[in-house]
């Protein structure tokens, strides 16, 4: 269901929309428009409810965080204009000025005391933030303007993770839940856009906000739409309805680039797509049975011979070459080259199914067993295609595995009940750097230490959160980046998830448009301005 926010546009703003061929963007004035189509499917409105990239894309034109993160993943200052260390554990940001919330009212520490105590509060058994803030033992607010956040030990990362909280209102989140969020009675930011209207998994309203701090925006309104759909989503660009795409089909890049009317954009990814399986079960294991279809007394992921053998059944290069069709890098660890804890000692599995076939046999499976890979059909680019590749390069090995692809509403709330016993899903290491990752896709799920948000298989190890817990609390960067390194080693070397590709962002624009392409994948209309005449 549709919620209307605003029962009447300006009348400047509708008599732009009429003037528009239906979707599209007006060629010239202030009064452009701006229609997007995504291929990830949003959830809520709530900045604080899940934790994944197409909800934090949406977010970001609404809430803004104290610091943010540019297209290539550098810091730069947002709400907070400067920032500070007092001493090892307590940093002091100091609030711009004369920021408005979008009912008129200031920006204040307050509403950031009130934020950094919401975020981990929020009802959510997967995807939270909590992991962000896990480091913060309390808030001061020294002015109206000034902030001091204290960390239970030295935490020299806590500005690289404040830049996914944004902040939210005290005057109108107090006592809001996600649904008044997403109904638009909480949704009051800072943001360089209003919320008019949102419709969950199907499209969201927005109009520019004119008293924005930062520079304009050159969209009077913006239309953000779902369309999971990849053949539909190519369409909608070339027949004017759209003007943006995001995960531009494979299938179809070819044909786009050639294209005059069309500008693709591209960018090195922070996203890995990777296999993960169920630890949360030592007996009686779900989705796994022994070749005649019993059920196995125990869980075979738990035997590293087995993990190590579905790893190196998988043939990352026929999948990033074949499957998706040059879209994807080959990886073994959740970073790309090129950043600080990118560790490249870690090499990319091999392709080796006949020793795959071996540890099988040395784990009591000579003839295999059978599985069933879970996975979102509306999330990544070729998500069930590359399940289904897997699942043919497992069969081969004697692991007869059947697919079973889901929507993405239904697949993350079944994975967040640990009810998969294998899933293909992804993680976008959005700080770039490894930490995040380490505490909330690795780390042990600990809801009162914040840590294992992301961790829906449940994983767990002691040796590595006690390494991640010391590497986050150091203080010299060369020494801490030495330690991440580290961890991200023996975190692969176990095999805690198979890793199968870093992505290759793309988004296609029409004519007389460009995009900033971004290394977090978010798709947001301040990327998009018009091509210089």
């Amino acid at each position: 269901m549709t919620r209307n926010i605003r029962q009447a546009w300006p009348a400047a703003l509708l008599a732009g929309a009429l003037a528009l061929a239906p979707g599209g963007a007006e060629a010239q004035g202030t009064n452009q428009n701006l229609t997007i189509g995504v291929g990830g499917a949003f959830t809520t409105m709530d900045p604080h409810f899940y934790n994944a990239s197409p909800n934090a894309s949406l977010s970001s034109h609404v809430f803004e965080p104290l610091v943010v993160r540019d297209a290539r993943a550098a810091l730069t200052p947002g709400l907070a204009e400067s920032w500070r260390t007092i001493s090892d554990t307590v940093w002091e940001f100091r609030l711009r000025a004369g920021v408005k919330w979008h009912d008129g009212r200031d920006l204040t520490a307050d509403d950031v005391a009130f934020t950094i105590a919401r975020v981990p509060n929020v009802p959510n058994t997967a995807g939270s933030f909590g992991g962000y803030v896990r480091a913060i033992s309390r808030v001061e607010v020294v002015n109206p303007l000034t902030v001091r956040i204290h960390t239970a030990s030295p935490h020299p990362l806590l500005t690289v993770e404040l830049g996914s909280i944004f902040i939210v209102s005290r005057h109108v989140g107090e006592g809001a839940a996600t649904e008044d969020y997403n109904s638009g009675r909480a949704a009051i930011g800072t943001g360089p856009y209003r919320l008019v209207s949102y419709s969950q998994g199907d499209r969201v309203v927005m109009e520019r906000n004119g008293q924005h701090w930062d520079r304009p925006q050159p969209w009077a309104r913006v239309n953000y739409r779902m369309i999971g759909n990849d053949a539909a989503r190519s369409a909608a660009l070339l027949s004017g309805d759209v003007d943006v795409i995001d995960q531009v089909p494979s299938s179809d890049l070819a044909r786009l680039r050639r294209d005059p009317r069309v500008t693709i954009s591209e960018i090195e990814s922070l996203r890995m797509i990777h296999v993960a399986p169920d630890w949360s079960r030592r007996e009686n294991p779900i989705f796994v049975s022994d070749t005649a279809g019993r059920p196995l007394a125990t869980n075979p992921f738990l035997d590293a011979r087995v993990r190590r053998a579905l790893n190196i059944a998988i043939n990352r290069t026929a999948l990033a070459e074949r499957v998706m069709e040059g879209t994807a890098v080959p990886n073994g660890q959740w970073l790309p080259p090129g950043l600080a804890t990118y560790n490249p000692n870690v090499p990319v599995p091999p392709f080796d199914p006949e020793a795959a076939r071996r540890l099988l046999a040395e784990a009591g499976f000579p003839q295999g067993f059978r599985l069933t890979l879970h996975t979102p059909n509306d999330r990544y680019p070729n998500d069930s295609r590359v399940a289904q590749a897997v699942a043919q390069m497992w069969t081969r090995i004697g692991v007869q595995t059947s697919i079973e692809a889901l929507p993405w509403s239904t697949f993350s709330t079944r994975a967040s009940r640990q009810e998969f016993g294998m899933r293909l899903t992804g993680w976008g290491s959005s700080t770039g750097e490894a930490s995040i990752a380490l505490a909330n896709v690795y780390g042990t799920y600990d809801r009162a230490a914040r840590t294992g948000s992301a961790n829906s298989g449940r994983y767990s190890n002691p040796a590595l959160d006690a390494l991640v817990r010391r590497a986050v609390s150091t203080v010299d960067d060369a020494r801490r980046e030495e330690m991440l390194r580290e961890a991200v080693k023996m975190t692969m070397e176990d095999d805690a998830s198979f890793v199968l590709f870093q992505l290759v962002n793309f988004w296609a624009v029409r004519k007389g448009l460009t995009y900033e392409p971004r290394m977090d994948e978010r798709t947001v209309a301040m990327s998009v301005r018009p091509s210089a005449p």
